[in-house]
């Protein structure tokens, strides 16, 4: 038998083309689309202005199901939550629901699981299952907002799995829900993570997106990002620093290194004047990352000071920096922990 698609995964323009294929009128598509996309209903039966013999055929070839959220865990600030959900063929990918003042974020995955490699990480262990579906990185977000009852302002795609490395549907993902016609969440409030696949990142400055992109440095230089990134046996740091001038010129949109800070690695005062003097003369922003520890690997976090004289290097040589607050340090906050924890 085969599996049913997932309706999730069809925009407005595609549930009109359908409509027709089916007999219909066309605007029926587009008050599918409200129901699913808008509404982000999960069973048929909610969809209150289609006939039941309409919602029965649909009903034959699309799937419209919540994924099955097996696990939650609250921090005791209350202002984190992470979510392990269960997709259609009973692989496990992990969410967090983060508040802030601004308004609720959600860090979603792209893949099960991730085949980069980094040896920091927790996504990496068990390497690579499968990439998700535009409508499983949707679903994601629909199922938050129905099981926190608030909105969702912003979106981060930093969960498990490589973004550039599940191309194309990220970019349908990032697509259907920035659309007036789906939760019409700015593009300015969604962020894309990458380990640095250059290629893509070329890629990515020619979608016309005004999103935020952010890079996982984590390092100054090539010898000791090799020590922890395999991705950097492929490209350069010199490749990378090229790719980011590209974009920064064609998007005007500024990026955002991500640099985790990991004891007696990368935390040396002469490694942020390295860092600082990469960054000088483009329209970037450095996060400091203190390390959230994976019990299976050997790193460790930097010292507190040592992360705040490493800012303060940043600073004195002219380069925005922030040091990343800690949201749920006591749930499995790094990524993959949880799902780790739940399958071990």
């Amino acid at each position: 038998m085969m599996e049913k698609e997932d309706l999730r995964e069809l925009t407005e323009e595609e549930m009109c083309k359908l409509m027709e294929e089916m007999g219909e009128k066309p605007f029926r598509g587009k008050q599918l689309c409200q129901w699913v996309h808008q509404k982000c209903v999960s069973q048929y039966e909610e969809i209150t202005n289609l006939s039941q013999s309409l919602k029965d055929r649909l009903e034959e070839r699309f799937r419209l199901e919540n994924l099955d959220c097996v696990k939650v865990q609250t921090s005791v600030q209350g202002d984190t939550k992470k979510f392990l959900f269960e997709t259609f063929d009973h692989n496990h990918v992990e969410s967090v629901w983060m508040r802030y003042h601004h308004g609720n974020s959600v860090c979603i995955s792209s893949q099960v699981g991730c085949r980069m490699g980094c040896t920091f990480c927790a996504s990496t262990l068990y390497g690579l299952t499968r990439s998700l579906t535009a409508a499983e990185m949707l679903a994601q977000v629909y199922d938050i907002q129905r099981l926190t009852g608030e909105r969702v302002s912003n979106i981060i795609l930093m969960g498990m799995g490589e973004p550039l490395d599940n191309y194309n549907e990220v970019i349908r993902f990032i697509r259907m829900v920035s659309s007036s016609k789906g939760l019409n969440i700015s593009q300015r409030n969604i962020t894309v993570s990458t380990c640095g696949l250059v290629d893509k990142i070329y890629d990515l400055a020619e979608e016309g997106l005004q999103i935020t992109l952010a890079i996982s440095l984590h390092a100054p230089n090539d010898e000791i990002r090799r020590k922890t990134m395999p991705i950097a046996n492929r490209f350069s740091m010199e490749e990378i620093f090229e790719a980011c001038h590209g974009y920064v010129q064609k998007t005007k949109r500024r990026i955002s290194f991500e640099y985790s800070m990991i004891a007696g690695v990368n935390d040396g005062k002469e490694m942020a004047v390295e860092l600082a003097r990469r960054c000088k003369g483009l329209l970037c922003h450095v996060n400091l990352i203190p390390l959230n520890e994976v019990k299976e690997r050997t790193t460790k976090r930097s010292k507190e000071e040592n992360i705040k004289d490493f800012k303060l290097t940043l600073e004195k040589n002219g380069i925005n920096v922030t040091i990343r607050r800690e949201m749920g340090k006591d749930i499995d906050a790094a990524c993959g922990q949880l799902r780790n924890r739940y399958e071990a």
